[in-house]
């Protein structure tokens, strides 16, 4: 039995798509979601669903009864006042599940910066949870991600009306990117692999070394149109956040992040990439998955 958290956000939905693409008797599968009506009709019938949140125990409990693999996945949540123990509020629980149940395998969603983010706002929270799982033992795979190309869509708007990407980031120095299908893909590969033990890091990092003002050129080509790179302070970053609604605490963890990032390069060019496993280039992803966002399909 194999447990799929967050199987409604961009990655777990990807991920349980690719499971269900699999051989049917590959593995059963179970589901822990909030809103069942968010599941599509395929998947509502495909599946096992436990309603609630994996950071409550009963449910997560529940859920992980008899199952012997895991894909695990903290949500984002901007409006948490305390982003350490959001973290610890999801991580905790399994923990506990894990020598409860004696579920055989985890696989997460983390993120680069292993033995390099400090004071990193969320990464150094994915980063505490990876140890804590692994210290419970069980055979765990931590999907390592730099900054995922979907989060340039929450910026589609400015894009396409105004031709302006803003951006915190260090604007001439290579940022590591990747797209969520690639995580997808080495997260349901893993689920259905019952013959992988112990523990490792996972780097998902796509086949490019570009700056974000490379890859304003790669969209400005792809979108046929010119397209500007705004460059902002963390701070500024932060106040942005707060005007679109996230607490104090999310916002300054952004930033954080933002400021550690460029103060510390973890998702720069010093860390390789790996296209074997993320072989979605960024223009790639920007004519499969950003054009068509904006209706230039």
């Amino acid at each position: 039995m194999i447990v799929v958290t967050a199987p409604t956000g961009q990655i777990g939905r990807e991920v349980l798509s690719r499971l269900l693409d699999a051989d049917r008797d590959a593995a059963p599968v179970r589901v822990i979601v909030r809103d069942p009506a968010r599941l599509s009709p395929r998947e509502r019938e495909r599946v096992e669903v436990v309603t609630g949140s994996h950071a409550d125990p009963a449910v997560l409990k529940e859920a992980c009864e008899g199952a012997d693999r895991i894909f695990w996945l903290v949500p984002p949540t901007p409006v948490t006042e305390d982003v350490e123990r959001h973290f610890r509020s999801f991580t905790e629980p399994l923990c506990e599940v894990i020598a409860a149940e004696g579920a055989e395998r985890v696989v997460a969603v983390s993120t680069l910066g292993r033995g390099v983010a400090r004071d990193a706002g969320p990464v150094s929270a994915s980063l505490a949870m990876d140890e804590a799982v692994a210290a419970t033992g069980v055979h765990y795979r931590a999907l390592c991600p730099p900054a995922l190309m979907e989060n340039l869509l929450r910026q589609s708007v400015p894009i396409r009306d105004e031709g302006v990407w803003t951006v915190a980031l260090a604007p001439d120095r290579v940022l590591r990117t990747c797209a969520v299908r690639d995580i997808a893909a080495e997260a349901a590969r893993l689920l259905l692999d019952a013959s992988w033990t112990g523990y490792r890091d996972v780097a998902l990092a796509g086949p490019d070394d570009l700056t974000p003002e490379d890859m304003a050129r790669v969209l400005a080509e792809v979108l046929d149109r010119p397209v500007r790179l705004r460059h902002i302070t963390p701070a500024e970053q932060k106040a942005m956040m707060r005007r679109q609604g996230a607490t104090e605490a999310w916002a300054q963890s952004m930033a954080d992040m933002t400021d550690a990032q460029n103060t510390q390069g973890f998702y720069g060019a010093s860390q390789p990439s790996t296209p074997e496993t993320t072989p979605t280039g960024f223009g790639r992803w920007c004519e499969e998955v950003f054009r068509p966002a904006l209706g230039r399909g």
